[in-house]
């Protein structure tokens, strides 16, 4: 899987360029005065619902705005709310190990991505939150792209049963948990940004919970939170054809994985929010079955059966201070008739288990140190993990598909504070780094796929900045 030489120079430069023009944007704009999208929507600066003053970590009033809609507002009209957000980035790989993952021995890498946003309210009731994203690179092509990204649309209705506030909602959106508000479940659990599969190693095993399906489905759901405490919802997904997703910039695979039924997705939720503290333990849950590149002549199909525990913490008292805490455990079943058929599998069912834990600490909303630990374990199957790996057979000829070890990052947010100047930019630069003990199912050589990852993040609400300066 190699890369031409000029574009990847090329992209580097453009990268490389585009960090620092984005670095200069957010100190120039120290002078100016306005909010970004969500922000000026509500009249509140990003340190109100985001840890650390930025996303996507919520706080108890960020969960609020998305579950009811989007929709809380500072009773002032706005132009509609679009926001900007650039990502630029710089990944080190300890070393080459022929993987298909990385280009070059010891290569430093860069990548970038540009999205755009709308959101907020539509109605009084409802709003949304669409993003489309263009990515110079990608693990298949250097060409950029445009493609659809997360989006959910919301409608939210207040009323009362036995005495107490119980929410109804409705959520259409593409991928299963992008309508969560706990950052425990996968689309925003830890490390929120990362080096891409194409650019450093990553562990190939993961569950249909965990992004499979990210912007390869459509869903459509119902939820409700009683007296603040108690969150149920249930959602259907269907898989889109390969046409629509190449319509809409996703590129699906030559040819891709096909999932044919309705995929059934819930949630249940227990919430305990005082003055000091918040802490929430629940359960999640997502069925499905695909034919694996779509092919449908050997008549049976892979199913899938997850299940996850989750639990999250914060603690809340102080503007200074600022800890949060999540997990979550993964338990996937498979029941393998086409992959066993096909060869491509050995076991006729397998299982996958995955934890995930990480502690943080925000400092005035402006320094958050973040300890991350992971661990995958599964089923001995030499056929079906060197099958299923995404980015091509796996290193290190692996019969399982267990991988572990720390993510640790220091993020520093010099814009979107409280008392930030303006606040109609938000801008994070963060410094990670990726150890494994564990990598695909051994434990020889794992620390060579060890990352260190730099990114500069910007976020800016153009609308808001014309509605102020006009």
């Amino acid at each position: 899987m190699g890369k031409n030489p000029k574009n990847l120079n090329s992209s580097r430069l453009i990268a490389l360029i585009s960090m620092l023009g984005s670095l200069m944007l957010s100190l120039m704009a120290l002078d100016a005065h306005a909010i970004p999208a969500f922000a000026e929507q509500t009249g509140q600066p990003c340190a109100q619902c985001h840890v650390g003053a930025f996303g996507p970590q919520l706080k108890p009033y960020g969960r609020d705005f998305k579950l009811y809609g989007y929709t809380a507002s500072d009773g002032e009209k706005h132009l509609p709310g679009i926001a900007i957000t650039t990502q630029s980035s710089l990944s080190h790989v300890a070393s080459n190990n022929d993987s298909g993952y990385t280009s070059a021995s010891n290569s430093t890498l860069l990548d970038q991505q540009v999205s755009a946003y709308f959101g907020g309210h539509i109605t009084e009731e409802s709003g949304a939150f669409v993003q489309v994203t263009y990515e110079p690179q990608s693990a298949t092509s250097n060409a950029g792209n445009w493609h659809w990204d997360n989006m959910d649309l919301r409608y939210a209705h207040l009323t009362k049963l036995g005495g107490k506030d119980v929410l109804l909602g409705v959520t259409v959106n593409n991928a299963p948990t992008m309508q969560d508000v706990w950052n425990s479940t996968p689309i925003w659990a830890y490390p929120y940004n990362g080096p891409s599969q194409a650019n450093a190693g990553a562990p190939a095993a993961v569950s249909l919970l965990d992004n499979t399906l990210q912007q390869n489905v459509m869903g459509a759901g119902v939820y409700a939170m009683w007296n603040d405490t108690i969150y149920v919802e249930a959602t259907a997904y269907k898989g889109l054809g390969g046409r629509v997703l190449t319509a809409l910039g996703q590129r699906p695979g030559n040819p891709s994985d096909n999932y044919p039924d309705l995929m059934p997705y819930w949630r249940i939720a227990l919430q305990h929010d005082s003055e000091n503290h918040n802490v929430e333990i629940g359960a999640l849950g997502l069925m499905g079955s695909k034919y694996p590149s779509g092919d449908t002549s050997l008549g049976g199909k892979d199913r899938f059966r997850d299940h996850a525990f989750d639990f999250n913490y914060q603690y809340k008292g102080s503007d200074t201070h600022y800890i949060s805490a999540h997990a979550i455990y993964e338990i996937e079943d498979m029941d393998l008739n086409y992959s066993v058929a096909s060869g491509n599998a050995i076991n006729r069912t397998n299982q996958l288990k995955t934890f995930r834990a990480d502690v943080s600490y925000s400092y005035e909303n402006r320094i958050t140190p973040t300890i991350g630990y992971f661990h995958t374990m599964g089923t001995t199957d030499a056929a079906y993990w060197q099958s299923s790996a995404a980015a091509g057979p796996l290193p290190n000829a692996s019969v399982s598909p267990n991988s572990q070890g720390y993510v640790a990052e220091i993020a520093y947010v010099f814009l979107g504070q409280t008392k930030s100047v303006p606040q109609w930019a938000n801008a994070r630069l963060s410094l990670q780094w990726y150890a494994y003990q564990q990598f695909n199912g051994t434990s020889a050589n794992a620390s060579s796929y060890n990352t260190l990852y730099l990114s500069l993040w910007l976020a800016f609400s153009p609308t808001y900045a014309y509605e102020v300066n006009h």
